[in-house]
């Protein structure tokens, strides 16, 4: 990690413990203590399986991808990637840094350049899909209760969605619809010309024709893998199913019962929503804020409902983080050939 990366770690968990403080300012700490005296541990471990299971099922849906590509790309680098993904998605505005952290450590493993940014771009194109899928779900479960709860927060969701599904609707596009995609694209862009000097407006224009290009080129390979796609897209289910539910066993190890399973899974969902549009790295208060308001009706209890909320914090953000900065620390296994696929 750079020197600016390590700064921006330091100050997300800075401003993390400053968090966790505010939001302990007027809770007892003694019933805190109680709470945690009397917490279910049981019920705890099955949440850190559920993370480990989140993290894990990534790192199957990148051996599957791998299979005949590079048969002999190893189970270590393959859990080795989604851990370097939470780091770097951890301390980056809107998690943009996790997909070029995947590729560094793809290139380090000795894995084509080409290769190493089809897979993940494989993987994001069935990643955001899955989640625009359960968000859909989600949102005709829960939005009544997170627009009583959130009022005008609540377009932030719906403004979520829109972007999650226009990235979605634009690969799709350029995998259908190449050449009209082109046009369009290059005629939407003209109004930057007002902005930029020209020389810009040309290096950006080019640039975002390159990249039409490249994921045209890349779809193709998509198009002729679809069994491969579903294999994958019921992985990132079953990986989001894992994320979704942690609140609920974060509930039950602390003793508060009669939570319905399925809005607790809906309203993590939207929190995920809300949380990916915030600039700050990990969609730091704004997360915080957002669990707190939506579950302080599953209890009366103030101290439990600080305690949930620092419990999933821990767990959703802070644990692959640390899990990354290990996971920096294993050195690579090379690979040895490719197949050429």
């Amino acid at each position: 990690m750079s020197r600016k990366n390590w700064l921006v770690l330091t100050t997300m968990l800075l401003l993390g413990i400053g968090i966790f403080a505010y939001s302990l300012r007027d809770t007892n700490l003694q019933q805190i203590s109680a709470d945690l005296a009397t917490m279910n541990w049981g019920w705890f471990l099955v949440d850190l399986l559920c993370i480990c299971l989140y993290l894990i099922f990534e790192g199957v849906t990148v051996k599957i991808f791998m299979a005949n590509r590079y048969p002999n790309f190893t189970w270590k680098d393959a859990i080795r990637l989604p851990l370097i993904e939470q780091l770097f998605n951890g301390i980056t505005p809107f998690s943009t840094g996790g997909q070029p952290a995947q590729l560094v450590a793809m290139l380090q493993s000795g894995v084509d350049g080409g290769i190493a940014s089809s897979v993940l771009l494989m993987k994001f194109v069935v990643f955001q899909s899955m989640i625009v899928v359960n968000f859909v779900i989600s949102l005709l479960i829960g939005f009544h209760y997170i627009e009583e709860k959130l009022h005008v927060l609540a377009l932030l969701v719906i403004f979520g969605f829109v972007i999650h599904l226009s990235v979605i609707v634009a690969l799709l596009m350029v995998m259908y619809w190449y050449n009209f995609t082109k046009r369009l694209m290059n005629i939407v862009i003209k109004p930057v010309r007002w902005f930029v000097k020209e020389q810009r407006y040309q290096e950006i224009k080019d640039s975002l024709n390159e990249k039409v290009d490249s994921f045209y080129q890349e779809s193709i390979k998509m198009k002729s893998e679809y069994g491969k796609l579903v294999k994958v897209a019921v992985v990132t289910i079953l990986q989001l199913m894992a994320y979704y539910i942690i609140p609920y066993f974060i509930l039950l190890a602390l003793n508060v019962h009669g939570v319905s399973l399925i809005m607790a899974m809906s309203l993590h969902t939207l929190i995920f929503m809300i949380i990916s549009l915030f600039p700050i790295p990990g969609g730091t208060g704004g997360a915080e804020y957002s669990f707190a308001v939506l579950f302080t009706s599953f209890t009366t209890s103030h101290s439990k409902l600080v305690l949930a909320m620092l419990l999933w914090r821990i767990l959703t953000y802070y644990f692959g983080m640390f899990a990354g900065m290990f996971a920096l620390m294993v050195k690579p296994d090379k690979v040895k050939n490719s197949m050429g696929v």
